[in-house]
């Protein structure tokens, strides 16, 4: 494990899961600022990915869409959902079955500090994100 064990997800079927792994695969696509795993005491992984606001305008302008500069509107795109389904794929690939992500959620965001999902060092508040976004954490698992 290579993880803070406060923040490790233990799946309902008993396997220890290190979020931070998962998160970093994610993030590499020039379209997620953050990621977020989620699956404590459930049955999958599951993940919220937060549209990246400086690097979405224009990637969305690349691929010739009109609303470039609606993260909102980005985030139900598409095109957008496409690349992204693509990105979690990829992610998968290199993780073992009980780290891939089985479903996941587009946020448009941003995350700051002030909106409460990042600390002042800019780390994800876990506890703030599942409190805030726990009605579409609960929709991934329904």
């Amino acid at each position: 494990m290579t993880d803070r064990k406060k923040e490790l997800i233990i799946t309902d079927g008993g396997k220890n899961v290190a979020p931070t792994r998962i998160e970093s695969l994610l993030r590499t696509h020039p379209l997620v600022a953050h990621a977020v795993a989620v699956g404590d005491r459930r049955r999958h992984i599951a993940a919220l990915l937060v549209l990246d606001e400086t690097a979405a305008p224009p990637w969305a302008r690349a691929h010739g869409i009109a609303e470039a500069s609606d993260l909102a509107a980005l985030a139900r795109h598409p095109v957008v959902l496409d690349a992204l389904d693509r990105a979690v794929t990829e992610a998968n690939g290199a993780l073992s079955r009980a780290e891939q992500v089985k479903k996941y959620r587009v946020l448009a965001g941003p995350w700051t500090t002030e909106s409460g999902e990042l600390t002042p060092k800019l780390s994800l508040r876990r506890r703030a994100i599942d409190e805030l976004h726990a009605a579409t954490i609960e929709s991934m698992y329904t």
